[in-house]
């Protein structure tokens, strides 16, 4: 089976990348605006097209390079406070990222399965009643970052409806594990203890709002998750993925610093705020669990373990 990845150098698509090489059975292929890969533990497994998704005549091009069976359509502006820095450059990203695949899929007439990643910051301002969120629930985004996600899984559904392209959509929620920029809250927390241990940056956490709770799934979980829905998911529909279990990032701090001999205080930065925050977030993940069995593998005490001493690798790398 050939597999298209895009955004393949990104945190997910290098997972996902990984994840087909273990199980077998996969061609791999990925699109990045870079023409090199950044894994070293995919280098010589997987082929790499040099394009950019906003430029359609050359998404195109790559669509009839690969002729792939199937996409995971990974690539785009992820990030929430830089949706806010720059909304236009996150709507123009992450819309016609997309749309530019499915006009290549018409024109070239490739008759590929595509997963379109979404996310639950589509459902943006939630109310208890929501909760858990299922597929169903209203959608009203809080950040740039969610109505562009919105607007995709929107020209997804339309163009399965006008065109019959074989779409199945994906809602994940939040997902952390090694390798992720510190951008995100986990990563960030363990960059930070791990540059303390070195002695690189003074014994005080800066955080931001640890009331917050989130449904944390697991990367590794949740590409396996979409490999599943890319078998087994039913074309034009919509699937949570997540764990189903909030965890409040009070908790996951706490975790962190446990697992360091250093004693570690903590001070709330205003600009790690953002401007509206959700209090309780999860997932009801059963239609996903009906369609392909998808179980979450990996413990959060694991993944926490795992995220922190990737970073002291990283650091100590870094400033050997």
């Amino acid at each position: 089976m050939r597999a298209l990845i895009t955004g393949i150098n990104g945190f997910v698509g290098g997972h996902l990348a990984e994840y087909l090489l273990q199980i077998g059975g996969w061609e791999v292929w990925g699109i990045d605006r870079s023409s090199s890969l950044n894994l070293a533990s995919l280098h010589g497994q997987v082929r790499i097209i040099q394009a950019d998704l906003s430029d359609a005549a050359a998404t195109a091009q790559a669509l009839r390079t690969v002729r792939p069976e199937v996409i995971f359509h990974l690539a785009g502006q992820a990030a929430v406070p830089e949706s806010f820095r720059d909304p236009a450059a996150t709507l123009a990203t992450n819309t016609l990222g997309a749309l530019h695949i499915f006009l290549a899929l018409i024109a070239e007439q490739i008759a590929a399965r595509v997963v379109v990643v979404g996310t639950s910051e589509e459902y943006g301002q939630i109310r208890a009643a929501d909760l858990p969120l299922r597929e169903d629930a209203p959608l009203r985004p809080t950040s740039p970052y969610g109505v562009s996600k919105v607007a995709q899984s929107m020209l997804a559904l339309q163009y399965h409806l006008s065109h019959q392209l074989d779409l199945v959509r994906v809602r994940p929620f939040t997902h952390i594990g090694p390798r992720q920029t510190d951008r995100f809250v986990t990563a960030a927390f363990a960059r930070q203890i791990a540059r303390i241990e070195l002695g690189h940056q003074e014994p005080i956490m800066r955080v931001g709002n640890l009331s917050a709770a989130r449904d944390f799934t697991d990367v590794r979980d949740i590409v396996r998750g979409y490999v599943l829905l890319a078998q087994h998911g039913q074309a034009g529909e919509v699937y949570n993925l997540g764990s189903g279990r909030a965890i409040m990032i009070r908790d996951i701090l706490d975790q962190f610093r446990a697992q360091s001999q250093i004693q570690i205080a903590v001070e709330t930065d205003p600009n790690l705020m953002r401007p509206v925050d959700i209090p309780l977030i999860t997932c009801d993940a059963r239609k996903l669990h009906a369609a392909t069995g998808w179980q979450p593998h990996y413990s959060i005490e694991t993944t926490l373990t795992d995220i922190l001493n990737s970073w002291r690798e990283h650091e100590r790398t870094n400033h050997a």
